[in-house]
């Protein structure tokens, strides 16, 4: 029967770290700032931008929240981004994506100054990880990263796989999991013997964005099974890429959905925006 991980009560200890930190920057004068754009009216998107506010509060933050309407022009975004690049109040700039269609994700991500790139997006700073001489990590594979760590699961040798190869979690939680010394196989759609190779999967995280896509059959048993997928049912009930309830008996550890990666990926947007505020004042 597998251990719960829980993510709320690991994320309530990455955020009352970070709160410590800031108090003593606060001390010396500093402040921190989070800028978080948001176009449009997606209520995904203004529910995570809700909860990003919320996190500022509880560590010290200020938070400034530019809710912008969905027929905003591409140039008038990258304006934005080029006033708060500018900004010295603002540590870290966050565009919450989806982005509407008619604007280029790329084009926004590039604008971003890679020591304001909370998300670590920007091409610069994804490459830095890719050498493992970085200053910010992925907030989604960064939190999955820690609570691994919180948990005592040893990644050192470990069989790890990654389902989804998306360059916001599959492709950097492999990479992160390649400088922890684990030999790592990613899987997409495309993968052939896709149970085969999950099955024999010490540690296996499912980023696919599709719901209760993993069953008993791909878990191998013991294994630690984390889940990044966040799927709304039918019934309006969240559930993940794993089928939780058929996987627990399987499974050594397991994460809820919710519960479980979500709060920690804030957790994780907090310690980034500190880690900036860190560099900018050459504080170690």
């Amino acid at each position: 029967m597998a251990k719960i991980i829980d993510g709320k009560a690991i994320s309530a200890n990455v955020k009352a770290q970070v709160k410590e930190e800031a108090d003593k920057l606060k001390a010396q004068g500093i402040s921190i700032g989070l800028a978080v754009v948001i176009v449009g009216n997606n209520p995904a998107s203004r529910v995570y931008v809700n909860n990003k506010k919320k996190a500022c509060a509880e560590v010290g933050f200020e938070s400034f929240e530019y809710a912008l309407p969905e027929e905003t022009t591409q140039d008038e975004l990258l304006a934005l981004v080029e006033k708060l690049n500018g900004d010295d109040k603002v540590n870290g700039i966050l565009v919450q994506l989806p982005l509407p269609k008619h604007i280029d994700e790329n084009a926004v991500i590039n604008a971003i100054r890679p020591d304001k790139d909370v998300d670590a997006f920007h091409p610069a700073n994804v490459g830095h990880i890719m050498i493992g001489d970085f200053s910010f990590l992925p907030c989604t594979p960064a939190g999955v990263m820690e609570m691994l760590a919180q948990t005592g699961i040893e990644t050192d040798g470990k069989n790890c796989v990654v389902i989804g190869r998306s360059n916001i979690v599959g492709k950097p939680m492999a990479m992160l999991l390649l400088h922890k010394n684990a030999t790592v196989t990613i899987c997409h759609s495309h993968t052939k013997n896709l149970k085969e190779i999950c099955s024999k999967a010490d540690i296996l995280v499912a980023a696919v964005g599709k719901a209760k896509f993993v069953t008993p059959d791909m878990v191998k048993e013991g294994a630690a099974v984390i889940d990044v997928g966040m799927n709304r049912l039918e019934n309006g009930k969240l559930c993940g890429d794993v089928d939780y309830d058929a996987c627990f008996e399987k499974a050594g550890y397991i994460t809820p959905v919710p519960g479980g990666v979500g709060p920690m990926t804030i957790a994780m947007l907090m310690k980034n925006t500190l880690t900036s505020a860190k560099i900018k004042n050459n504080i170690k």
